[in-house]
């Protein structure tokens, strides 16, 4: 099977080779760095390592992602970021070239410059600016594993910080070291903790220059009561030829000083920043030439491959050249044959961008899985959301199981797919983790009982979730022919009809005994339902919309979905963080809302699905800093948009169904893997849809249609 991706992998990469456009300067890496997106700007390689960007060196929920637009101050580039999450961790190895004297505020701004965005820029795998205070031209491109900088000096003099102990937001520093290797080069690690909980990250750094002087100033960590005294600012000066040039590359692993120095010997081995970001930059042309869009404005067109390109920033590649990768259990592992990916966003992540990467990154699925498997079997569980071999718990769910289960219903091999079923099922039943027991025995999570892994609740939602999951778990199980376990989880996956009262005609929170939560308004955001009110979840039954239907009267459920998209909260509510890109009590900006506007396609009504979709992708994305009306988390948002672009969504996202919805663009070719081209063509109103010429019979079109190749036309 590897060598059948492997010769897929190269035949994308050879077909898209020969395309013309420059897909990497139609992106607009500062679309959502103001406003609700929480992106950073910076460069990186498809699904990579390493995440180069500019940190304005400020805290806050605006800084999550290190960089905030409005800002004009720039403290550090450092090697590791987290895109559009909402979660404020990483930003790992920091330098900084500076000229004497420093600029220097109080904490926690530190050293810094100021800068304009007038003399900034950037594109896929690119970024530059200039650093007013000192005079310097600071250039940034990455290799998977390595980050390549450029510093232009106005002197034959350089200075360069590297700050170890920088730490903003959630992250802490608990243990540092730097040590000069050869003239020109360093090693170290920083390890901390914070979302990502004992991360560890090694690097090795080579100049293009030898180090004239090299000093190291302490830091103070303070843990679990003890003070201790470590290595944690390195300061370094070179000599410059005439171009004035230095030249700073990378690499990152997360095993050991080893590894590192491995990584920039296989991936960075010279110290011509040209031809690091020519080689990214054309790997990000032959990725993002996977699909091919024709007309609309240049504002669409920088709005689509940018979404398109933010679906390849995670999940990143987590493993060393020789497949070395540090696991859940602390431990060093090696994956053989396959490479290891953390980053996995996945109660975002499952709903659309897994299901477009078995279109537009097809030889990484298996690997993405495999990943999964060894995880749980370092760790006791699935991911839920992890990083840098560490589980965050962040969300609910145990969504790695659509992501499983969508690949095997799709023909992918890559993985052992009795190994995978019996990790889901063992997931599905871990009876101690969020209500997980409680819910087999009643059939729904309550909102009264705390257990260790219940910080947040969310009960209500936790429920809709296992019951979605479950029918994964249901529908791999039967394809495989493992019928006690698919009915099994087949019962279970109607739990959620436990929680829909008819009396409110909502799902609602229920405590222990089985009662409703008393004094219920669906206009509420309540600790019982995750990040979201009762409106938001009252359509989280995407694998069963039409019992959702059933179980409500088709009257009552359209007057509801009208209702979704026409109540509007007051001026005077208090919307919280996350309830943004509204559209009535739609919230585009958060993930539990995006399948909705599919759902009148249910009922007859595919005019009104048309209707807000094209609202939604005209009006929530933009070319501009705040052109993200949510966190973008790691992909999802833009894969809404990159999917709806092309007319169609995966309102159940396991298997391969897609709704249809209204293009774009007039024409958008999907290239697959295999040479076949999937066209669709937009004209009107959309009002029909044809498949090879033969009208659509319903809604929807199929995985198997795709695939095969042809043109859908609207």
């Amino acid at each position: 099977m590897k060598k059948i991706l492997s010769t897929i992998c190269a035949a994308l990469l050879c077909m898209s080779a020969t395309a013309q456009t420059d897909y990497a300067s139609l992106v607009n890496p500062l679309i959502g760095t103001d406003g609700k997106g929480n992106v950073y700007p910076g460069a990186q390689a498809p699904f990579g390592m390493v995440q180069l960007s500019p940190d304005n060196g400020q805290p806050g929920w605006d800084w999550i992602a290190g960089y905030f637009y409005p800002d004009s101050t720039i403290a550090g580039f450092s090697h590791t970021h987290l895109s559009g999450t909402g979660a404020g961790d990483l930003y790992d190895i920091s330098f900084l070239p500076v000229t004497l004297p420093l600029r220097k505020a109080d904490a926690p701004l530190g050293v810094h410059s100021m800068f304009s965005h007038g003399r900034e820029e950037c594109e896929a795998g690119y970024y530059r600016v200039h650093l007013d205070s000192y005079g310097i031209d600071v250039e940034l491109t990455a290799t998977e594993r390595c980050g390549v900088q450029r510093y232009t000096y106005p002197t034959g003099t350089a200075t360069v910080l590297l700050n170890l102990g920088k730490a903003t937001n959630w992250d802490a520093t608990q243990a540092t070291h730097i040590a000069v290797v050869d003239s020109c080069t360093i090693e170290g690690y920083r390890h901390s903790n914070g979302w990502a909980r004992g991360q560890e990250v090694y690097f090795r750094t080579r100049f293009s220059k030898p180090i004239a002087t090299f000093e190291c100033d302490s830091i103070q960590i303070i843990s679990g009561g003890n003070i201790r005294i470590v290595p944690g600012v390195a300061k370094m000066t070179f000599d410059l030829d005439s171009d004035r040039e230095l030249t700073i590359v990378t690499a990152l692993s997360g095993t050991g000083l080893d590894g590192a120095a491995k990584n920039l010997a296989a991936e960075a081995p010279h110290n011509d920043f040209d031809l690091y970001r020519a080689k990214t930059q054309e790997h990000w042309n032959n990725r993002l030439s996977c699909i091919e869009v024709k007309g609309g404005t240049r504002d669409e067109q920088v709005c689509f491959y940018t979404a398109l390109y933010r679906t390849m920033i995670a999940p990143t590649l987590y493993c060393d050249v020789d497949g070395k990768y540090r696991g859940a259990d602390k431990q060093n592992h090696t994956a053989d044959g396959w490479m290891n990916y953390s980053t996995f966003s996945l109660w975002d992540t499952f709903r659309t961008a897994h299901p477009l990467f078995t279109y537009t990154a097809p030889e990484l699925v298996d690997d993405m899985i495999n990943s999964f498997i060894v995880f749980f079997e370092q760790h006791g569980r699935l991911p839920v959301w992890n990083m840098w071999g560490s589980e965050t718990d962040m969300m609910i769910g145990y969504h790695s199981v659509p992501v499983i289960a969508d690949a095997y219903l799709k023909g992918f091999t890559g993985f052992d797919a009795e190994k995978a079923l019996a990790v889901c099922v063992a997931t599905a039943n871990c009876d101690e983790y969020r209500g997980i027991g409680f819910y087999k025995e009643n059939g729904y999570v309550p909102y009264d009982v705390v257990d260790p892994y219940n910080a947040d609740n969310w009960a209500m939602s936790r429920t809709l979730e296992y019951a979605f999951d479950d029918h994964c778990i249901a529908r791999m199980a039967q394809a495989m022919g493992h019928d006690s376990i698919a009915a099994v989880f087949y019962r279970r996956a109607e739990n959620w009809r436990n929680q829909y009262n008819p009396a409110t005609t909502f799902m609602q929170p229920r405590d222990s005994k089985g009662e409703f939560q008393p004094h219920f308004s669906p206009d509420e955001y309540t600790p019982h339902i995750c990040e979201s009110n009762a409106w938001h979840y009252m359509w989280s039954v995407q694998h069963d919309i039409d019992g959702l239907i059933e179980l409500m009267g088709k009257k009552c459920f359209e007057q509801k979905l009208d209702s979704m998209f026409t109540y509007s909260p007051s001026e005077n509510d208090e919307l919280p963080i996350f309830s943004t890109g509204m559209i009535g009590q739609y919230a585009h900006g958060n993930e539990p809302s995006h399948h909705v506007a599919y759902l009148f396609n249910r009922i007859g009504k595919p005019e009104k699905t048309r209707q807000y979709v094209q609202q939604i992708m005209k009006e929530m994305y933009r070319n501009s800093p705040d052109g993200i009306c949510g966190n973008e988390d790691c992909g999802q948002m833009s894969a809404w948009y990159v999917m709806s672009a092309m007319g169609f969504y995966p309102v159940t996202p396991c298997g391969g169904e897609y709704e249809l919805g209204a293009p774009l663009f007039p024409e958008v070719k999907l290239h697959l893997a295999d040479g076949k081209v999937f066209t669709v063509t937009s004209k009107g109103d959309n009002k029909k849809a044809f498949l090879n010429g033969k009208r659509i019979k319903g809604t929807a079109i199929s995985h198997m249609d795709i695939i095969e190749g042809g043109i859908l036309e609207f």
